[in-house]
């Protein structure tokens, strides 16, 4: 290789371009992984669902899982950007910075083999000058010697001519052996620089350029296994994301998402009752035969027309005109009427309900499910009342109830954090009176106060309102077990608009209660006893009590307790006259008598 400069030269400059070249490569990837993850964000940020805090759409498993998804798809194109960093970091950019140093240590090698060439060429026109001087004067003393040993044998020839041309052969001699003693000079230099520059500075070179190429191959085979290791130090994430995607197909629950949309839509009615079997025949078996088929009707059983169903019966006068006269309906009592020979009996119908029937079908209005339906109707009559979830159904108003019961419970936390937070910066104030002035924590902790009354008002409102929620759910559960076990009973307890009677006892039809008054509906739902007073208290402060709920108060007044405090910082009291409200029991001192559960 000691003739090959040149080619080592467009060697290593192919070698520079081809790092070049794969360094392009890598960042053709990077610019991919970067679009390839964008892309994911923005398939993220598209199907990303955006709800609100007060969102109350049904969380179902196959939505949640689908959301899991999205977010280990968010954390996949993550890692696709830190692959995308790492091979920008580790593989493009230590792949342009050691080209450019590649470019540096190539182009002084490359010169240092040129100026090594250069010598060598310098040092061969000098000794090719001295070759060629020592060779002309050498002819000149050849031609010296010819012209002297022509005028030396010549006898025509004077001495002096023969003087003057041996003088002249002996200078030409002289400057003969002065060259050739130069060009000896020459020539061994020469040959010492061209041994030097073959087997010692071009080598030299040539190793370093030989370095120099090795050392790019080396970088590239790093830069390889690096491109590869970018990749490979992700997997393990990447193989928790795709494992958190097959966890979340795992947990889709049918069971559980039917259970939502029933929890969702459920509404609390019962169903409408079974219609009762009406016997068109009856009259035409009491015709051809009264005394072989049916026996005379009881009449302790016949009802006045005017006669009204049940105490539901008049209160559908809220939502329409007054019902005219009807025929009595069918009732079980009149059912069985008739034996055979061996004892068994067989129902026997009048011709009377046919008029009914045919006049309820023409003039029938709609069906009310439960009497829990028509007390709602009488409500909506007096307008629409939004803040107790009265127009809800009842399951949905009792979860509606307790949503807004759990989010007052965090607001009053929430305040009792920040009351405990200013009583304790007012403390340090009063002992350190030059961090602060107490006295400018004082409008915030009254409004802090005033704000924990209210949302303790609110508790105990939306309570009372859960509380009648469920009680009265339980009460119609316990009215559908009843009408299960007496289901013939609860046949005969349909009125003739549809309507659902409550009170077994609303059967037998009585006389007709012509006064009927719409504070009926909350009869059922009222208590007849007030409760007992478990003790008395005595005002320590007055008290308003302009919200809804409390009761006012003066300072020194003497109040009955008839619920204690449950932790919240409210008491249930009455007065002398009976009204009943709750007072805050930091303003009262509380007296509770023992035996005051027996009374």
């Amino acid at each position: 290789l000691k003739d090959q400069f040149d080619n080592l030269d467009k060697h290593t400059q192919w070698g520079i371009d081809f790092l070049e070249k794969y360094a392009k490569f890598v960042k053709e990837r990077i610019e991919i992984e970067q679009n390839y993850a964008k892309q994911l964000r923005n398939l993220f940020k598209k199907y990303c669902p955006k709800r609100s805090p007060k969102d109350e759409e049904p969380r179902f498993t196959s939505c949640i899982a689908f959301f899991n998804i999205l977010n280990e798809l968010n954390d996949y194109a993550g890692q696709r950007e830190v692959v995308a960093e790492e091979m920008g970091h580790r593989v493009y950019g230590e792949l342009m910075r050691y080209s450019h140093d590649l470019k540096t240590e190539r182009k002084m090698h490359l010169q240092e083999g040129r100026k090594a060439q250069q010598y060598l060429d310098m040092c061969w026109k000098q000794m090719d000058n001295s070759k060629k001087k020592f060779e002309r004067e050498c002819r000149e003393a050849e031609k010296a010697q010819q012209s002297y040993e022509r005028l030396d044998n010549d006898t025509n020839a004077t001495k002096a001519d023969v003087e003057k041309a041996k003088q002249q052969l002996n200078l030409r001699t002289h400057m003969a052996d002065e060259n050739k003693n130069e060009y000896a000079a020459q020539l061994q230099n020469f040959n010492g620089e061209q041994h030097k520059h073959y087997y010692i500075v071009i080598p030299q070179i040539y190793k370093q350029l030989q370095e120099m190429d090795e050392r790019r191959t080396i970088k590239l085979s790093e830069c390889y296994k690096g491109f590869a290791d970018s990749e490979r130090k992700v997997i393990p994430i990447i193989s928790k994301c795709l494992e958190g995607m097959i966890l979340a197909a795992k947990s889709v629950d049918e069971h559980r998402d039917s259970q939502l949309v029933i929890d969702c839509f459920k509404s609390g009615f019962e169903p409408p009752g079974d219609f009762p079997f009406e016997d068109y025949s009856q009259n035409i078996y009491r015709t051809i035969s009264d005394g072989t088929i049916s026996t005379p009707k009881q009449e302790g059983m016949r009802i006045d027309s005017k006669t009204t169903v049940g105490k539901a019966k008049g209160k559908l006068w809220l939502f329409g005109k007054k019902p005219k006269p009807q025929s009595p309906p069918l009732t079980p009592a009149s059912l069985y009427t008739s034996s055979t020979p061996n004892g068994s009996q067989y129902p026997i119908f009048s011709i009377e309900p046919v008029h009914y029937c045919m006049s309820d079908i023409k003039t029938g209005k709609p069906r009310i499910p439960s009497f829990r339906s028509l007390k709602r109707g009488y409500f909506c009559l007096q307008g629409p009342a939004l803040e107790d979830f009265s127009h809800l159904p009842p399951e949905q108003r009792r979860k509606k109830l307790q949503q807004r019961i759990d989010e007052l419970n965090r607001e009053l936390q929430k305040e009792t954090d920040q009351k405990d937070a200013l009583i304790k910066m007012k403390d340090v104030y009063e002992k350190n009176p030059q961090m602060g002035d107490p006295g400018s924590l004082q409008p915030k902790l009254t409004e802090t106060m005033s704000n924990m009354d209210r949302l303790r008002m609110e508790i105990h409102k939306n309570e009372a309102w859960l509380s009648e929620v469920e009680g009265k759910v339980a009460a119609r559960s316990d009215r559908r077990h009843s009408s299960d076990i007496n289901h013939l009973v609860t046949q005969g307890r349909e009125s003739p608009e549809g309507s659902y009677t409550d009170d077994a006892n609303q059967e037998v039809r009585g006389p007709p209660q012509q006064h009927a008054h719409p504070n009926e509906f909350d009869d059922e739902f009222e208590d007849d006893d007030p409760l007992p007073a478990i003790g008395h208290c005595k005002a320590i402060y007055p008290f308003d009590g302009h919200n809804e709920g409390t009761l006012a108060m003066k300072e020194g007044e003497i109040l009955y307790i008839i619920e204690e405090d449950k932790g919240d910082g409210w008491t249930r009291a009455r007065r002398h006259n009976g009204e009943e409200g709750y007072v805050p029991t930091s303003y009262i001192d509380v007296t509770l008598e023992k035996n005051s559960k027996g009374a």
